[in-house]
């Protein structure tokens, strides 16, 4: 059980995090999660473990908070901060890649199991994390305007924009959730693992977004009231004054 608990206390300090970025920083601390869990997740994405019965990777229970950062940003700034967000993780990650793999450039003082030890985590890092950004891009950008267009239509048909928050969170984000993990699985490792490993992957990665998807639920609801209270700054400042 100690794999399971661990995911189960990434998953509430993830979120927990987002919320309190929010809080602090506004909509600028949401950007600083984006490229805290973008570059954390596709460090991580390489680690195959088994938890809950399944084989797969770490990093989906931060990708998820990305789409959850996109959610909380549609709600209550709009579309255009929500994009904002996208580019922002996209760039972060084409940074990064430049920047890991300048240390495989290096010519160390000595060959030490530390230095092999970055090599071999890096070594797959320029694929998996093309593939991440790739998917990334797609499916974030996807997820922004269906949310927008299940947001419409709820709007519509209640006559009120409020309504039905549970419907645009939970849609947009299991379709986009299923294109991500269908597009991202294939691209990262394909020739890397077996058929049989690869559809565990692919299943188990689902299944725990529908899972981080139904638990964000009510951490959007409660982000949009912190907004409407008042307990989110409108402009990025300090807090230590």
């Amino acid at each position: 059980m100690r794999n399971e608990l661990i995911l189960i206390g990434s998953l509430i300090f993830a979120f927990g995090s987002v919320l309190a970025a929010w809080k602090l920083f506004g909509r600028n601390g949401l950007y600083a999660m984006t490229v805290l869990c973008t570059v954390t997740a596709n460090i991580e994405v390489v680690i195959l473990i088994h938890a809950f019965g399944m084989d797969q990777t770490l990093g989906n229970v931060l990708f998820a908070a990305t789409f959850l950062i996109t959610d909380i940003l549609s709600e209550n700034e709009g579309k255009k901060a929500a994009d904002r967000a996208v580019i922002i993780g996209i760039f972060t990650s084409v940074c990064f890649i430049f920047i890991s793999q300048s240390w495989m450039a290096y010519v160390p003082v000595e060959e030490t199991e530390l230095m092999q030890s970055i090599r071999n985590v890096f070594s797959n890092t320029p694929r998996v994390m093309l593939s991440s950004i790739a998917v990334y891009a797609i499916t974030q950008k996807f997820d922004v305007w269906l949310y927008h267009k299940i947001w419409n239509y709820t709007k519509n048909k209640a006559g009120d924009s409020r309504k039905y928050l549970w419907v645009r969170n939970n849609g947009s984000t299991l379709v986009s959730q299923f294109l991500n993990t269908l597009l991202f699985t294939l691209a990262a490792f394909w020739g890397i693992y077996g058929i049989g490993t690869i559809i565990s992957i692919l299943l188990s990665s689902y299944l725990i977004y529908i899972v981080t998807s139904l638990c964000d639920t009510p951490v959007a609801y409660l982000a949009r009231n912190m907004k409407e209270n008042g307990l989110v700054p409108s402009e990025a400042y300090s807090v230590i004054k």
